[in-house]
């Protein structure tokens, strides 16, 4: 069959088409915003939906019967489509600079991407073999797309696996350090890296689920479900991604992600030769209290672990392990406890007859309606409507 068709327009490859445009379109936009904002993580994102709009062509212009036609074969048959050995690092380096925007490409991150250059190598040596020098199909003899080799699906598999492994770990780290570090670590949460991870691992599980079911990945039969759900899962990314406004406060050092440091030292005074033996600790508490009581720092809704540092001349180190030790929570619980404290006082004084919870809670620090409620309750195990209820109740 090779009278000239450019695409056959049937159900299954008409809906692929309308996924696969959408995703160029949201790739486009990413990089536009990520260039008129100077955003990496935009970009980055834009090339990941990049590889996945180019993921779906094989299985897309298949159903459009371009492996049935000799000219469009050989597009599909040489040109590198799947990329799967990229996608996986391309993750991992969105997530690093969607975290920290300080981060910087070096050579050592470009060793995660040496598998995907292998594999384009690789291709390029297969297209010039048979394309210019034998003048024939000779590694494709078979009438098989490379791409959809089983044996590269399977690394591509476990390649993307394990990027996502690395990405949940860089993000679970960050999280866990930013509870150490600012007093509004629920508005860094980033609900959506975990909905992206989420949606990101549905896809995975399904590629496993389908390799269980028809591990011959190269025969399209129902494999069409498979790409539907990823082109849904994908344009959910898009969308999501360029709508989502994220608010980055804590970059990290790239090289040492445990050793969290914010970019804005301000000239942080360093204690000489402190010693943090328990006497100390004891001392550094009281100052801590006084400091929260008197000064009312946590008004502050930017308050980070610095800027006490700042205040009480000494390290972000003291301090963190003097909250640590002494009041047995980290930094971002302690000021939000200080908050529902200064809350409940202004209740107490009557203050929610003339102002909002809300309007309350921002005099007191907190920037956030679902901050306030969460830090409320786990301060008094009550809502703070229940609070006041109960309070009204026991009069």
């Amino acid at each position: 069959m090779d009278s000239l068709i450019y695409f056959d327009f049937n159900q299954k490859s008409s809906v692929l088409l309308i996924f696969f445009f959408n995703a160029l379109l949201f790739s486009y936009l990413l990089l536009k915003k990520g260039v008129n904002e100077n955003k990496k993580d935009h970009k980055w994102l834009a090339a990941f939906i990049l590889l996945g709009a180019l993921y779906l062509c094989p299985f897309m212009l298949g159903y459009a019967n371009w492996y049935a036609v000799t000219n469009y074969r050989n597009v599909l048959f040489f040109v590198p489509f799947q990329q799967l050995f990229l996608i996986g690092p391309v993750l991992y380096v969105y997530t690093k600079t969607l975290l920290n925007p300080n981060f910087k490409f070096t050579r050592k991150d470009f060793i995660h991407f040496l598998p995907a250059l292998a594999y384009l190598i690789y291709s390029l040596v297969i297209f010039i073999y048979d394309y210019f020098l034998v003048k024939e199909f000779y590694f494709y003899e078979d009438g098989r797309d490379k791409d959809l080799d089983f044996w590269y699906q399977m690394a591509g598999l476990v390649s993307m696996l394990f990027y996502l492994f690395k990405s949940i770990t860089y993000y679970t780290k960050y999280r866990r350090l930013s509870l150490q570090e600012v007093s509004f670590a629920d508005e860094i949460a980033y609900k959506w890296i975990n909905h992206f991870t989420i949606a990101f691992s549905v896809i995975l599980l399904l590629r496993v689920l389908f390799f269980v079911l028809n591990p011959e990945w190269g025969n399209f039969g129902s494999k069409y479900w498979y790409y539907l759900c990823f082109s849904i899962l994908l344009l959910y990314i898009a969308i999501s991604g360029y709508s989502s406004a994220i608010r980055t406060t804590i970059p990290f050092h790239s090289k040492d992600l445990p050793e969290l440091q914010p970019s804005e030292k301000r000239n942080e005074p360093v204690a000489k030769n402190e010693s943090v033996d328990n006497e100390d600790i004891q001392q550094w508490k009281e100052k801590i209290i006084l400091l929260f009581e008197e000064n009312e720092v946590y008004k502050n809704s930017n308050l980070t672990l610095t800027d006490v540092a700042l205040q009480l001349n000494t390290n972000r180190n003291i301090v963190s392990k003097a909250i640590n030790q002494e009041f047995h929570m980290n930094f971002n619980d302690f000021v939000n406890e200080k908050r529902a404290e200064a809350v409940i006082e202004k209740l107490k004084q009557g203050e929610h007859h003339t102002s909002t919870l809300l309007g309350i809670a921002l005099d007191c620090g907190f920037n956030s309606k679902t901050t306030f409620n969460r830090a409320f309750k786990k301060y008094t195990s009550l809502t703070p409507n229940q609070y006041l209820n109960k309070k009204s109740s026991t009069k």
